[in-house]
């Protein structure tokens, strides 16, 4: 599926300006290889997408939390729209299958890279502002970001892995140890697998775009079958 058909089904609309969407997933490494074509970066469509982020964002806190001061809505506002958050947004709409690298930037890991992915998601809501207006935006933020915020932040700042060593830790002393299982795809994209042990023994893995990302899953899908007292219920 082509980067605009992506976009239009997700976003049930038709793409009006296509150079705008590519222009949002043209990263400057890949501008500044291509300067004989002249061709436009997306750090001016982040620019204008970061003021999107904020307006949208503060109009929905500041309706959501009707009776908060101005620092909790500040605090809110700023976790929401940190780096970690949008780039995770990213990822999770596959956009680092679509932005453009320089090649030194390609080998250099940049496709995982948080802060190219988030300015990515703001260049891209940068795109949609101006494709699109305004409503359609919003729209796209509510329902990306916004709508489930409390569960997003909540699994964002949530460290499985300290977790799950607390909980094995309840019985007395264990090892604990990450190991990567597989490691497959092209360079430039990736995908680990990992499986967590506990003295020797595997009781779960997770896959990820990085080794952290998949031990991570690893041991969030362990915390489901751990109890609070060590007990491991079922073996994976």
């Amino acid at each position: 599926m082509t980067l605009i058909n992506k976009i239009e089904q997700k976003l049930n609309v038709k793409v009006n300006r296509p150079e705008l969407i590519h222009t949002a997933f043209r990263h400057s490494s890949y501008a500044n290889e291509q300067k004989h074509h002249h061709t436009e970066n997306n750090e001016r469509l982040e620019f204008l997408g970061d003021a999107v982020l904020e307006m949208v964002t503060s109009d929905y806190l500041y309706a959501y939390y009707k009776q908060e001061p101005e620092g909790f809505l500040s605090r809110m506002r700023a976790s929401l729209v940190r780096e970690e958050s949008l780039a995770f947004l990213a990822k999770r709409n596959h956009f680092d299958e679509y932005i453009k690298l320089g090649h030194g930037e390609e080998a250099n890991g940049g496709r995982e890279r948080n802060s190219i992915l988030a300015d990515c998601f703001e260049a891209f809501l940068g795109a949609i502002y101006l494709d699109q207006g305004y409503d359609t935006a919003k729209q796209f933020l509510h329902e990306e970001l916004l709508n489930n915020h409390k569960a997003l932040l909540t699994d964002d700042k949530h460290d499985y892995k300290t977790a799950i060593q607390e909980r094995l830790q309840q019985k007395g002393s264990v090892l604990i140890q990450y190991k990567l299982l597989s490691q497959t795809g092209p360079a430039h994209n990736q995908t680990f697998e990992s499986g967590l042990y506990v003295n020797d023994q595997l009781i779960s893995s997770g896959t990820g775009k990085t080794k952290k990302l998949s031990e991570r899953q690893a041991a969030k899908k362990a915390f489901e079958f751990v109890d609070e007292k060590g007990n491991i219920h079922v073996s994976k």
